[in-house]
């Protein structure tokens, strides 16, 4: 994805966007931006989401779909201070969108054009959301869309064989400028060549992949389910062969992998692996293929997870 400078975004010299741009000496930063939460779950993916187990523990209502104080985040300006007039999120950063909830969830329709808007008046950022909803997004566009904004990017996540075909066949025809697969939490081997066949290569009007990358990761929290190491070393696998970039996000918090059972065959076991070290052991596996590009940045090992807890965000 380019970054604001790499990009002809702005043409008038008086637009007040430019001038905040010039004049922000503050360096990008990562947000997770909540806007709304709550959701409706709606495939096997969802079983132990983190947000239903974390709000039931408090005695809310984890279904209730609701704006929250982070809405407006986006276009927030500091008063006073040093900074005063600049946007609170400095130009070039990263806002993960809405990982409490689903952007196209059915409930936040009224609220989604003005969350458009905000994404729209911050083109000197990017966005990054994930969807178990893709039947939803071509509806849920904004009007001046047309083939898709540059500095959002949306990925896809299927949990397994069935939500890949039920899904992706859909997804993958879409009009998004960034776009790629999930697999988390990943709950069984999934075999996708045939789209990595008819889009891993293929681009769009302005050089970009029409599919940039696959990520996968398994679930984390004290009821995760297995996720198996030849699952994910499949996925590498496929990725190889079509060109195109892979990333394993995480281990999540039971990994199953086969090991050398000391006379000569091998037997399966099952890691416990610890919420911290999650990442770094996934990244100690040495999977991540760049197929000759970058991996985005919103895909790096620092990114939250389908299956990761953010931080608490207040509501309104």
């Amino acid at each position: 994805m380019e970054t604001y400078q790499q990009m002809d975004l702005f043409h008038d010299n008086d637009d007040p966007l430019t001038e905040t741009i010039q004049d922000d000496p503050r360096l990008p930063v990562t947000v997770t931006w909540n806007l709304w939460h709550g959701c409706k779950k709606v495939s096997p993916g969802c079983a132990n989401c983190y947000m239903f187990r974390r709000d039931e523990e408090y005695g809310k209502d984890p279904t209730n779909v609701h704006k929250t104080s982070s809405f407006s985040l986006p276009v927030r300006k500091y008063r006073s201070g040093p900074y005063k007039g600049l946007n609170r999120i400095p130009a070039g950063s990263l806002f993960y969108t809405c990982f409490t909830s689903d952007f196209f969830i059915e409930e936040a329709d009224d609220w989604r054009p003005e969350a458009w808007d905000m994404i729209r008046r911050r083109l000197d950022c990017s966005f990054f959301m994930i969807t178990k909803r893709p039947e939803r997004i071509l509806q849920c566009l904004p009007a001046d869309w047309g083939k898709g904004w540059d500095h959002v990017h949306i990925s896809c996540t299927c949990e397994d064989q069935t939500r890949a075909d039920r899904r992706l066949p859909v997804f993958l025809k879409l009009p998004i400028r960034h776009k790629s697969i999930t697999h988390e939490p990943m709950l069984e081997a999934i075999d996708i060549r045939k789209y990595l066949a008819e889009y891993g290569n293929s681009m769009n009007e302005n050089g970009s992949r029409i599919l940039e990358s696959v990520s996968c990761g398994g679930e984390s929290g004290p009821k995760a389910r297995i996720c198996d190491y030849g699952w994910v070393l499949n996925t590498h696998i496929q990725c190889v062969e079509y060109g195109v970039p892979f990333h394993f996000h995480q281990t999540g918090a039971r990994l199953r992998r086969s090991v050398p059972d000391g006379h000569g065959g091998h037997i399966q076991k099952i890691y416990e692996i610890p919420r911290e070290y999650q990442h770094t052991q996934a990244e100690k596996a040495g999977l991540d293929y760049g197929g000759g590009i970058e991996i985005p940045a919103c895909l790096s090992a620092d990114s939250p997870s389908v299956c990761k807890e953010p931080e608490e965000e207040g509501s309104n």
